[in-house]
């Protein structure tokens, strides 16, 4: 399928916990919600007053959180389509990247202000400021148990605190230094993705502290463009279960690879300009891609070896 409606370039694109919802939002102030299944556009969000560059779903897929170049964040019913009434405020500048925690009762987010907030949904205020990093704050993760929290930034490095203490526990830097534009933690927890520009995406054992995987293949240099993992079967083994990671790149297209082999599995071309932002559905069966041409493709999930 794909998605029109958008007036200007998708920056993210994030399918709900219960696989029924596509979220999209877009540099012209609009977060949209369709029907994952169908494509039918359920909803239009609107109320920011600037371009929206981040969204996060809370767990039980009723609630939707935006991040947007008015320095706001907001929370959105998205049964009824209606904006919370109070909005999440306090950054400084453009909120770049936001995630809900595992359990939905907080948020975290990262901006162009170089702070990390922490904040209690229910009274929408902020618990913990992390003076995070040197350089404007490019993305943030909860992993799976609510412990911890990523950030990465383009001063090249990626962090790790924890999420009750707002202690830094660990940094993690790679020789290069390059711009780190997102990260995402593995969903068994004991991995760091991260997306840099210079065209690549590392896999980090951040226990450790080190690099185990470098994934390559694809243009990043100039755009903040973010990565995630999926499931796909392997047909000749058993039907064995293997993880992806999907990236998209600055000439339309998005790749997959083999999280352990590094292999590119697929590339999926289509799009007419940058791909910001990819996402798999929580059964891995599909794979959304945005642009800056405005549209969001769904694809079916049609990796097998």
């Amino acid at each position: 399928m794909t998605l029109r409606g958008h007036k200007k370039g998708v920056a993210a694109v994030r399918f709900s916990p219960n696989g029924k919802w596509i979220a999209s939002c877009s540099a012209d102030r609009t977060i949209k919600v369709w029907n994952a299944q169908t494509g039918t556009l359920v909803h239009t969000l609107e109320g920011h007053i600037g371009g929206v560059s981040t969204i996060s779903w809370a767990p039980d897929s009723t609630v939707l959180a935006s991040g947007s170049d008015d320095k706001c964040i907001r929370l959105w019913d998205v049964r009824t389509g209606q904006c919370m009434p109070t909005p999440l405020t306090g950054h400084h500048n453009y909120v770049y990247s936001i995630a809900f925690s595992p359990k939905g009762n907080m948020l975290v987010s990262a901006s162009y202000d170089e702070a990390v907030f922490l904040w209690d949904v229910r009274t929408a205020r902020v618990m913990r400021s992390l003076p995070a990093h040197s350089d404007p704050v490019s993305g943030v993760d909860f992993v799976r148990d609510g412990t911890l929290v990523a950030s990465c930034s383009s001063d090249g490095l990626i962090r790790l605190w924890d999420a009750n203490t707002g202690q830094c526990l660990k940094t993690l830097v790679h020789e290069d230094n390059a711009p780190v534009t997102s990260v995402r933690f593995s969903p068994n927890g004991k991995f760091v993705l991260a997306a840099t520009l210079d065209s690549s995406l590392r896999l980090w054992n951040y226990v450790e502290g080190r690099c185990i995987k470098t994934y390559q293949g694809h243009k990043n240099q100039k755009y903040s463009i973010n990565a995630c993992f999926g499931t796909y079967v392997k047909e000749d083994e058993d039907e064995e279960e293997a993880a992806f990671a999907i990236c998209g790149d600055e000439d339309g297209k998005a790749v997959l690879w083999d999280v352990n082999t590094k292999k590119v599995l697929q590339v999926l071309t289509g799009h007419d300009d940058v791909v910001l932002g990819v996402d798999s559905s929580p059964d891995s069966l599909m794979v959304a891609t945005c642009s800056l041409d405005g549209s969001i493709r769904v694809w079916k999930n049609g990796v097998d070896q």
